[in-house]
Formats: C-alpha cells, structure tokens, sequence
C-alpha cells in the first residue's frame, strides 16, 4: 500500500476500504480515494528526410543515451502542447503533432504511461539546449547502429519508420461541440 496518509482534499487520515476490488486508500470525511500513482510521459518522432531527430540526455534517468525528444505532461496542458514545447525546448525544432503511434504501459510503483507521436517538420537546425540534453540531430538507422540508443528509442524509431500508415490523428471535428475543448484522437 502506497506510502499516503493524509487526504490530499481535507487532511483527514486516510483508511484502507475495497473500492472498485481493490484494497485502496479513502477519507472518512470526504469523497477522496487515492487511486494511485500514474505519470504520463510523450516522445516525438521527428522525421526528416528519411532520418530522426533524436536527443543525447545530460541528466538521469538516461544520461548518455540517445532517445526522442519528450518529457512528462504538466497538470494542465493538452498533450499535443507538451510534446511540441518539448522538441522546441530541447531541439530548437518547430514540429506539429500528426497521429500517435505507440504506447507503453509500464505498471510500477508509479504507473508510467509513454505515448510516441509522429510529428511533421516545420523548420528550425537542431541545438541541444544544454541542461537537459547534451547532443541533438537528425540520425539515420546506419548512423544510430553506432550510437548508444536507448530500447523505448530503437521500439520508437521502428513505428516511424516501419509503422505503416494507421494510427491515432488528432480529431479536429469531432461529432459534439462541446468536446472541442479536448484533445481527442481516434483512428481515420
């Protein structure tokens, strides 16, 4: 059982109930169940001219490898904001979100969701920002062979690649007015 006490809502102690089957952490005195941990992170497969932009990391976790742009959702920005502030910040490079390509579900002790987009070029010369990264550019499959490529990196490369043409694109008129205001994606 996680390591929280204390409603985040009202500051009660929290007490362990089923909810849902499951043993969980749930306030008294309010409406509050924590439902666990989750981070969800977002890369960008940039192609251009048949190579990708890919970052050398300065910091952990993966310092020294070579791996997309990206990074982890703020609480309140629309993940296709996120990945383009991402590459922006990281790269210098301009790109826009076209369709997503793959996921990864990693349960752990914080649930890690990682969303891949592919992403069109728009301008812009690759320049590490120098705090996050260390090494930007545009690679290609022979270049990559021998660089330190991380595993999610090489699975990412592979989708934008050799992915085919299905995939997630971002849903610009969607059937209700009022979902608008979402970022919704679905299969064309």
């Amino acid at each position: 059982m996680e390591n929280i006490n204390f409603c985040l809502a009202c500051g009660d102690k929290l007490e362990v109930r089923e909810i849902g089957g499951e043993d969980r952490k749930a306030c008294p005195s309010c409406s509050f169940v924590h439902w666990g941990n989750y981070s969800v992170g977002v890369g960008a497969c940039v192609v251009k001219d048949n190579k990708i932009l890919l970052v050398r990391r300065a910091q952990e976790p993966g310092k020294g490898y070579w791996t997309t742009p990206g990074g982890y959702i703020e609480q309140f920005e629309q993940i296709r904001g996120t990945i383009a502030r991402e590459v922006w910040e990281e790269t210098g490079v301009r790109a826009i979100v076209t369709r997503i390509i793959g996921l990864r579900d990693r349960p752990h002790s914080v649930h890690d969701i990682y969303i891949t987009f592919e992403m069109e070029y728009i301008d812009g010369v690759p320049k590490p920002d120098g705090v996050e990264v260390d090494g930007a550019g545009f690679y290609s499959l022979e270049e990559m062979e021998s660089m330190n490529v991380a595993d999610l990196t090489a699975w990412q490369v592979d989708l934008a690649l050799n992915g085919g043409t299905a995939g997630l694109e971002e849903d610009k008129t969607p059937i209700r007015e009022s979902l608008k205001k979402y970022g919704l994606y679905r299969i064309k």
